[in-house]
């Protein structure tokens, strides 16, 4: 992980309610069934036992992938920035596309992507074309469909 893994403060506590619930629930749970399905004999035809194994290295694998996000992320309150001009970390930013089309993106850290809410990574390319720009900026974005005129709206840090 040679790059920042900036986060949200609000991505941080999803990706620490995931990891505690799969630590402090699930697994536990699942290790008991484990043991359960172990003590009924022959294990090669037993669905739990095999089932409940596979899921255990699934979540084994995430609880690993969980930490080692959470101990590399570099928590933003990007509240601070509110009545701020300028897209930083954490901006919703409301965009004109083509004088005809609004937009709303936001702008958070690669674990908080979410289409359908518009939330973009800020290492995307359209996050990278808006950091550090003002309201009122418009410049030219080229995207896989073709060459935009954008311009910045409103920036809000909510």
């Amino acid at each position: 992980m040679d790059k920042k893994n900036y986060i949200t403060v609000t991505g941080y506590k999803i990706l620490q309610d995931e990891l505690h619930g799969l630590v402090s629930n699930e697994r536990p749970k699942l290790v008991q069934t484990i043991n359960w399905a172990a003590s009924n004999g022959d294990r090669s035809e037993n669905a739990d036992y095999i089932y409940g194994k596979r899921r255990l290295r699934e979540i084994d694998k995430r609880i690993h992938f969980l930490t080692k996000k959470i101990e590399t992320a570099e928590v933003v309150n990007h509240v601070l920035n509110q009545g701020n001009e300028r897209v930083f970390f954490g901006a919703t930013v409301m965009i004109l596309k083509n004088n005809t089309l609004e937009i709303t993106v936001k702008i958070v850290g690669q674990d908080e992507i979410d289409p359908k809410f518009n939330h973009i990574s800020w290492t995307s390319p359209l996050a990278r074309v808006l950091l550090h720009k003002n309201v009122g900026d418009t410049f030219n974005f080229t995207s896989p469909s073709g060459v935009d005129e954008l311009e910045i709206l409103e920036i809000n840090y909510i």
